[in-house]
């Protein structure tokens, strides 16, 4: 609301309250006045009773003609009351005449007052519903720059708004700011650890035709390791530059487990671990087929790396809200301590495996967030590992 439109209220609302107390000041005013009237005529009337007795038949004649008739109830112990007469008959308008007019007046200032009130209530409702949609622009991005629609009791808020919008898009330029820095600053350390690893790689050939064997597998263990980081810190940077696109289609959720288990057959095998997968039928998600299945090798090859000899089960399932995937293993499972972090970059937990860089499992929580699905770890109760996939439906 602006200035005119809130001095336009506040005269709306006192001219109401003028009205309605202005109403039952002349109501006041002129019962007092009519009793004043009675009270002084019926004193007079007294007077020339007891002065001239016989005038009684004269002046009972000339108050029926003066009140044109008007004769009421008794209403005390006094002349004009013994008469038949009563405050109203005497006033310059009938006593209930003047509460008709009153209550007019009343009804009117009340009107007025309510029709004050609603259009108030009306400006208000449309100043927050306008501040309100602004925050809804503000949460979809689209929001422009609030403009000022004048001073009223909004102002205030409003221009506070104003001020956190603008300081919340400035922070979130510096933080897409930050990101896309330390993307490019993960890609570059990325890039220079490709250099080494091609000498090494070189250096590796040259020792192996030398039959430098032992050096040679230290070497090359070394090697792996470093292309494993060198790929995962590639991903990340993937990741975090939004530059990675996913393929979503509908897919086999047992198709993604068998290919899965597929591109582990030769550490399975090196491990002396077995995979159980049933057939529970068809069910369909709606996700990267590629990429999906890389989250799932990851995860087992953690359930793998913990559990060499044992077994791998995997089972799915649907429901109108979600299909959930689950990947167990048979080892000691997870400390308590770790698994509040296990999907955290580069983290690795008491039991980590040597040679892990603690970059697997959350790439598997990258890829899973980003295709509208979740990922927890938790033991079973039997013991072992388990990890919780759900990919929501909507």
């Amino acid at each position: 609301m602006s200035g005119r439109k809130n001095i336009l209220i506040t005269i709306g609302f006192v001219l109401s309250v003028s009205l309605m107390a202005a109403v039952i000041s002349v109501l006041l005013t002129s019962r007092y006045y009519n009793r004043l009237q009675f009270d002084t005529l019926n004193e007079i009337c007294g007077v020339m009773l007891r002065q001239e007795p016989e005038s009684e038949k004269l002046i009972s004649m000339s108050l029926k003609e003066y009140t044109s008739g008007n004769v009421a109830d008794a209403l005390g112990r006094n002349v004009l009351s013994e008469w038949g007469y009563e405050v109203a008959d005497f006033s310059v308008l009938p006593y209930m005449k003047n509460v008709h007019f009153a209550i007019i007046g009343f009804l009117v200032g009340i009107f007025l007052f309510i029709i004050t009130f609603l259009y108030r209530n009306r400006k208000e409702t449309l100043r927050i519903r306008a501040l309100a949609e602004y925050l809804e622009w503000v949460n979809t991005g689209k929001a422009e720059i609030l403009s000022a629609t004048g001073e009223d009791d909004f102002s205030k808020l409003e221009d506070e708004i104003y001020k956190t919008v603008t300081f919340l898009y400035q922070t979130k330029d510096k933080a897409v700011q930050a990101k896309n820095n330390f993307a490019e600053n993960l890609y570059n350390i990325a890039h220079q650890i490709k250099t080494p690893i091609t000498a090494i790689s070189l250096s590796l050939q040259t020792m192996g035709k030398e039959n430098r064997q032992e050096q040679s597998e230290k070497i090359q263990n070394q090697l792996l390791r470093l292309t494993r980081l060198e790929e995962g810190l590639l991903l990340l940077s993937r990741f975090d530059a939004g530059t990675l696109v996913l393929q979503k289609s509908e897919i086999d959720v047992l198709t993604v487990i068998v290919l899965a288990a597929d591109n582990l057959q030769e550490l399975l095998a090196e491990s002396g671990t077995s995979m159980d997968i049933p057939e529970l039928g068809e069910m369909a998600i709606t996700a990267d087929l590629e990429w999906t299945m890389e989250a799932v090798i990851n995860l087992m090859k953690n359930c793998m790396e913990h559990n060499r000899g044992g077994t791998i089960h995997c089972t799915y399932g649907q429901n109108p809200l979600y299909t959930e995937i689950l990947i167990w293993d048979e080892g000691n499972g997870f400390d308590k301590e770790d698994i509040p972090h296990l999907f955290e970059r580069f983290y690795r937990g008491k039991n980590a495996c040597t040679g892990g860089i603690g970059i697997g499992l959350a790439l598997a929580k990258e890829i899973i967030e980003r295709q509208n699905g979740t990922i927890h770890a938790k033991n079973m109760p039997e013991g072992g590992a388990c990890f919780e996939i759900r990919f929501y439906c909507h």
